[in-house]
């Protein structure tokens, strides 16, 4: 096995996607049972996102999520992927945060990202606009400052305060900017541009300012892994998303995934072909010996520390098979393969 394989840890997070034949509840009780399956595969941290008003996520709630996922598990860590900080007040996102820690102590991590809703209407329930997104980097500060004791209101954070809940800030665009001066770990994709991403990590070292959360830079590359046993069978791992995500293009919606079968039969506008294709293209995607190349390139260029799986499909049999092979690879063992 590569040795920046070995060196590496290997993570998943899962957006609790909705599926075409499935109730909305059904994708968290899923994104729990995900959870179980990977600790035992050996997986250090299991993450789960935010997504309001989108059809094919069902994962509104991350803390919430989090917990029942930290509930259901013993060791691997647990934390979100991450909470958008521009949604909530930093106040009673450290408390949040301060809960779990405090009922799942040395398992919590606190992923934040500085996205606002994705629509107008989702926006406008939420009480925010798209301009809360440039006040990202003053909430943070707000945020960890509560955690640290140092409010000017002279208001302290129940049970937050003093714990030590380790911060990962999302990178799409400023992020990767203000992760580094804050001296926080950063999480940046995706892997279909890796120029844009070997530019972003070398930006985000360039500016790292050493902080009392981090003493060096951290970076963790997240992009979808999809492995199986031949090539096609793990192309059609990637079918339901790619066409959920050409849909969303066209249609502005995004919709739960359909299986790969139904897809592939469907007849597509060249535009949507064009989407969809583009979905297909530039993810790491193969057998055990393509992907461990492919991930050994990854690595070598950007030195990253972790990688962090975000694969999504409709048939969570083959998801499972996937992270089993993916753990063989990081793992340098045979898999057992439902």
């Amino acid at each position: 096995m590569s040795s920046v394989i070995e060196a590496a840890r290997f993570s998943v997070l899962d957006r609790s996607r909705t599926r075409e034949g499935h109730p909305a509840g059904a994708a968290l009780r899923d994104t729990v049972a995900l959870a179980r399956e990977v600790e035992a595969l050996g997986y250090h941290r299991f993450w789960v996102s935010e997504h309001h008003g989108v059809p094919g996520v069902a994962g509104s709630a991350p803390t919430v999520l989090a917990a029942a996922v930290a509930a259901a598990t013993a060791t691997i860590r647990v934390g979100t992927g991450g909470v958008m900080l521009p949604n909530h007040r930093p106040l009673v996102v450290a408390e949040q945060f301060g809960v779990l820690e405090s009922l799942f102590p040395g398992r919590i991590d606190m992923g934040l990202g500085r996205s606002v809703g994705f629509t107008d209407g989702v926006r406008r329930a939420l009480g925010r606009g798209k301009d809360d997104a440039e006040d990202f980097g003053a909430q943070l500060r707000e945020l960890l400052g509560w955690f640290r004791g140092t409010s000017p209101t002279g208001v302290h954070a129940r049970p937050a305060e003093g714990l030590t809940v380790p911060p990962f800030v999302l990178a799409m665009g400023e992020g990767a900017r203000i992760a580094a001066e804050a001296g926080l770990p950063m999480v940046i994709g995706d892997l279909r541009d890796r120029d844009r991403l070997r530019r972003g990590v070398d930006d985000y070292r360039a500016r790292f300012r050493p902080s009392p959360w981090a003493a060096e830079p951290y970076v963790v590359v997240s992009g979808t892994v999809a492995v199986a046993g031949t090539p096609e069978e793990a192309r059609r791992l990637l079918v339901p998303e790619a066409w959920s995500m050409a849909h969303s293009r066209t249609h502005g919606t995004f919709p739960p995934l359909p299986p790969a079968d139904r897809v592939e039969a469907l007849p597509m506008t060249t535009r949507e072909r064009g989407f969809y294709e583009a979905g297909l293209t530039g993810q790491i995607a193969g057998t055990e010996e393509q992907v461990a190349r492919e991930l050994e390139t990854v690595l070598k260029d950007t030195g990253a520390q972790e990688v962090l799986v975000t694969t999504s499909t409709h048939d969570r049999r083959a998801l499972l098979d996937s992270y089993r092979r993916l753990a063989a690879v990081v793992h340098g063992v045979r898999a057992p393969h439902a």
